[in-house]
């Protein structure tokens, strides 16, 4: 088995996402003594290290790399020391980190499955392919500890420990009933949002992938803390390894909840093919639509400020009760304010929300709480002492009982 060979970390990409799980591991130096910071843009993980050091005193080391570069990352890994790497990049560069930290010698973590740049798949076979190559080098790879995939997937696996005994349906519910001010930007990387949500929508239905339009399915839904919204049924790459982890699933989908001006944005973009991933020819050279438009879109870390509400990420799911009392309905959930998250960390809550899971699977692998060799999805992992951070660190969850299945 194989705790993290060291407890110095590298984190790679420097958004908002990267900064709260900076942050956080910089509020816990029992953890995490030692942190570097890398990312295409130098300036970014310095204006990171300038944020952690007037709010905790602690230095971070930061660095310019392209993460695509294989030996270039390699000499970054021995250079820093590190035994583990945090990919908080771009999800195309998933691959190459992960040969970079191979070649190194040193454990891996993700928050996002690997995607090709010019298709928009969410799948996991591309990082699922690295299983042997881990396990032979007696290195641990954790895939997907975000908010989801992450935290849902643990809610789900703690669900089925302490609670049910098989789970017949699963529905994963993510609300943002923050409001950032801006008439059009997503909370995080505006080229993988609109990706995401473009995309047919998918959901695990008697063992086979039920796929539907984007956006066509759409059920109102009360949220504590929010209030009513609409969500849509999306596909999300959780989907496919609860799929894979609970296999006595009926029926899993994930749900998110969009206004009614984003949607109508996003439907003129698209329409105009601004949202298209094809390359187009523009004064001689070509270009990627998505991407220009992403360039020209509020930055995500740039929304703290502004962002008022809350999120409401949570988990519902029915199965057979462990204790034999039949068949029971649980709904466990966190509640995010993007308030509180911009005071501790200088970012929203979506950020937030992603960045603290990153962290705590992060301390889990430091710690030897999760170990092991080879290339792991969090659902194969003890949820309990995840569960218990979560609490610690700012993402308290709550669980309840339900009067029965879901009707939608």
């Amino acid at each position: 088995m194989s705790a993290a060979k060291s407890s110095t970390v590298l984190v790679i990409g420097a958004g908002g996402v990267s900064s709260v799980c900076v942050h956080k591991m910089a509020f816990n130096p029992d953890i995490f003594p030692e942190i570097h910071l890398a990312s295409r843009t130098k300036a970014k993980c310095d204006a990171i290290a300038a944020s952690v050091k007037e709010r905790c005193g602690r230095d971070i080391a930061t660095y310019e790399i392209d993460a695509e570069e294989v030996p270039a990352m390699v000499n970054l890994i021995r250079k820093t020391g590190a035994g583990l790497v945090v990919n908080l990049a771009l999800p195309y560069q998933d691959l190459p980190i992960m040969d970079a930290c191979l070649e190194a010698g040193v454990d891996y973590l993700d928050t996002a499955n690997y995607e090709p740049k010019d298709e928009a798949k969410f799948e996991y076979k591309w990082q699922w392919a690295y299983q042997e190559r881990y396990k032979d080098a007696g290195l641990m790879a954790l895939l997907g500890s975000g908010f989801d995939p992450g935290v849902t997937s643990v809610f789900t696996m703690w669900l089925k420990k302490h609670k049910l005994k098989t789970i017949r349906q699963l529905d994963i519910l993510d609300c943002n009933g923050g409001d950032h001010g801006q008439h059009f930007a997503t909370n995080f990387n505006p080229e993988i949002n609109i990706r995401e949500v473009t995309a047919p929508a998918r959901h695990w239905e008697n063992g086979e992938w039920v796929e539907t339009p984007a956006m066509s399915t759409k059920v109102g839904f009360d949220f504590e803390a929010v209030g009513p919204k609409n969500m849509y049924l999306m596909y999300h790459e959780e989907l496919e390894s609860l799929a894979k982890f609970v296999p006595e699933l009926e029926r899993a989908r994930f749900w998110m909840t969009f206004g009614d001006q984003y949607i109508t944005h996003l439907t003129v973009l698209q329409n105009v093919g601004m949202t298209s991933i094809e390359p187009v020819k523009y004064q001689g050279r070509d270009i990627i639509p998505l991407q220009f438009l992403a360039a020209v879109l509020p930055k995500p870390e740039t929304l703290g400020e502004t962002t008022k509400g809350n999120t409401n990420i949570g988990v519902i799911a029915t199965g057979e009760a462990l204790d034999g009392s039949g068949e029971k309905t649980f709904y466990i959930k966190n509640i995010c304010s993007h308030e509180a998250a911009y005071e501790e960390t200088g970012n929203q809550a979506v950020s937030y929300t992603t960045g603290v899971p990153a962290m705590i699977g992060a301390a889990m692998m430091v710690k030897g709480e999760w170990q092991g060799e080879g290339v792991f999805n969090i659902e194969q992992l003890d949820p309990d002492p995840f569960m218990e951070m979560l609490n610690k660190h700012g993402l308290p969850w709550t669980v309840e009982e339900m009067a029965g299945p879901v009707s939608f």
